[in-house]
């Protein structure tokens, strides 16, 4: 591990970034250019000190899911990705089926988007970012172990992941997660770990099991999806589903229609969702 240099590098993508980049507000009168510290930490969902520590070539070696996580923060390209992965003495993630490297175009649309929920999942149904709002309709994946951050294991293991959806509505989605599931391994036979997450669901969940043994398949487009809020209450949203040109990725973008109840409560929620980022 190069400390100074990894220190450096750190160093130098920070100050190239400004807050709107990554959708922050400009705040108060900033001394020097780009992200501050805080701000690159809060991004990555790691400590301050810790970041600050690497910036300061004293930090411990960070983990594989640390570097991930930082560069999205910084918006590092794949090229970048792979350098600051090489300084911390780590190979960089290679040959696989699906990276989960978000592209910077991806996370600029994200951070556009800060009056309504949108998140990018990976076409294994992993979550790989959120915004503040999707984060205060859905609950913040990354405080969450790696493992449960797919949406599809979530929803058939994990009972709050189940009763986001009313009930009348659990049927329709279940069948969607895994006929989508089945298509996404139809194009990559051999992703060992989409293979390992398909085991794991049909070991832990005999109605997965049963609804793979149904062959139903179907990629996830745009729809109207219903969602049961602790606070707001129901919401009725439009689904949104942009792909990545390599189609492993997704933008996932919820809206309600102006007028409605539920453009009402998405409002509620985005007040909500400030005050507990504001508290954390």
């Amino acid at each position: 591990m190069d400390r100074t240099e990894l220190a450096d590098f750190l160093r130098r993508c920070r100050t190239r970034l400004a807050p709107a980049d990554v959708g922050l507000s400009e705040g108060t009168r900033r001394r020097t250019p780009g992200l501050r510290r805080e701000e690159v930490a809060q991004l990555a969902s790691m400590s301050t000190d810790h970041y600050t520590r690497l910036e300061q070539a004293r930090g411990s070696r960070p983990s594989r899911q640390m570097l991930a996580a930082v560069a999205r923060a910084l918006r590092l390209s794949g090229d970048e990705r792979d350098h600051l992965f090489h300084l911390a003495g780590e190979e960089p993630p290679r040959n696989r089926p699906a990276t989960e490297h978000v592209r910077p175009g991806l996370l600029l649309v994200l951070d556009r988007l800060t009056d309504t929920p949108a998140q990018v999942v990976s076409d294994r149904a992993d979550i790989l970012a959120q915004n503040a709002m999707a984060k205060a309709l859905h609950g913040d994946a990354s405080a969450r172990p790696e493992a449960e951050r797919n949406i599809t294991w979530r929803f058939f293991t994990d009972p709050s992941g189940r009763d986001m959806f009313p009930p009348e509505d659990r049927d329709r989605s279940a069948r969607a997660a895994v006929a989508d599931l089945r298509a996404t391994l139809a194009r990559r036979p051999d992703d060992a770990r989409l293979a390992r997450l398909v085991r794991r669901l049909r070991a832990a969940s005999e109605e997965f099991s049963a609804l793979w043994d149904a062959h139903d398949v179907a990629v996830r487009r745009s729809d109207v999806k219903r969602f049961l809020h602790p606070v707001v209450g129901l919401l009725e949203l439009d689904c949104e589903v942009l792909l990545s040109p390599e189609h492993d990725q997704r933008l996932i973008v919820y809206t309600a229609r102006p007028g409605s109840e539920s453009s009402g409560r998405l409002k509620l929620l985005r007040v909500v969702g400030l005050q507990d980022l504001a508290r954390g």
